[in-house]
């Protein structure tokens, strides 16, 4: 396979501007963000190829302006030549839906990379996140809203774990982490193009539209041990329901003022020693028991 010259230089204007994404301030101004390694760019270039978007002349891509839909496609691929040859399929792919690419040298990849062992590929994407109203409906079975959530790791392992259990979207309220963070994106594995994903929003404006919409609302609680989500016969609890779940912070929890906004709480009873369950275990307890009882 043939490959084009190598990008050898960090001051190259394209690589200059897509350094800037590694900065939240920029990402929100220019709409676009960053996706590093095999696996999520993997899942940004099949997403891209399902859009059908019309192909990019050079500098501006030609769905701007135009009435497609460019939520998650790729504006721009940058790779060394070691990570081309390992993967074709994306060299093979990006030739195919005319997406501008580049190989660079590792130097370059320095500069992109927020990792300190890349595997050789980054990605510009255009920004993914959908309205609420798009996601809430009378269709909907299981949301997942993440309140206050600060960590980056637990706020993508939870989007990646709604993915695999089928949810219908994932929303972050407005105290949230930037979903569009490295460490975030970088722990959805590419699930960050699966399922939809809503920020920005008030968990007021969450819970009200879902109730609107028939959804319960079910907070996750560690200091309700009167509803136990492994016996929730016992507890008033109907996990065939259809559901909105509400996780909160990490280290103190949920606060009184939105628990007044659920319907009810639950937590998932510990048996052991241990003092307490990380965010994410907690949450793909309470998110597959959910799914595993509306597919009874």
């Amino acid at each position: 396979m043939k490959l084009p010259d190598a990008i050898s230089s960090p001051n190259s204007k394209r690589v200059k501007n897509a350094v800037k994404l590694l900065k939240r301030h920029s990402r929100k101004t220019m709409g676009q963000f960053l996706v590093e390694g095999p696996q999520a760019v993997r899942e940004a270039l099949e997403r891209h190829a399902e859009l059908g978007l019309p192909g990019q002349a050079p500098g501006v891509p030609d769905w701007v302006g135009s009435n497609a839909d460019p939520r998650g496609a790729v504006i721009e691929l940058f790779i060394t030549e070691e990570a081309a040859e390992a993967h074709p399929e994306f060299v093979e792919t990006v030739k195919d839906c005319d997406i501008r690419w580049n190989i660079i040298t590792d130097e370059v990849l320095t500069e992109l990379s927020a990792t300190v062992n890349s595997q050789g590929v980054v990605a510009v994407c255009e920004r993914i996140d959908v309205d609420l109203t798009s996601v809430i409906d009378k269709e909907a079975q299981l949301i997942v809203v993440l309140s206050q959530v600060r960590d980056p790791g637990n706020a993508g392992t939870i989007i990646r774990l709604a993915d695999a259990a089928g949810a219908d979207a994932v929303v972050l309220t407005s105290s949230s982490v930037d979903i569009y963070n490295d460490k975030t994106v970088r722990s959805t594995a590419g699930s960050l193009f699966h399922v939809p994903v809503v920020t920005g929003v008030g968990l007021a404006e969450v819970t009200e539209l879902a109730r609107a919409r028939g959804l319960q609302i079910l907070a996750a609680d560690a200091n309700d041990q009167s509803h136990d989500i492994h016996h929730p016969w016992d507890s008033g609890l109907d996990l065939t329901a259809r559901t909105t779940w509400v996780f909160g912070n990490e280290a103190w929890g949920m606060r009184t003022e939105d628990l007044e906004l659920c319907d009810s709480s639950a937590a998932v009873p510990i048996y052991g020693k241990a003092e307490s369950l990380n965010l994410a275990t907690a949450a793909s307890v309470c998110i597959y028991e959910s799914a595993r009882n509306q597919r009874m």
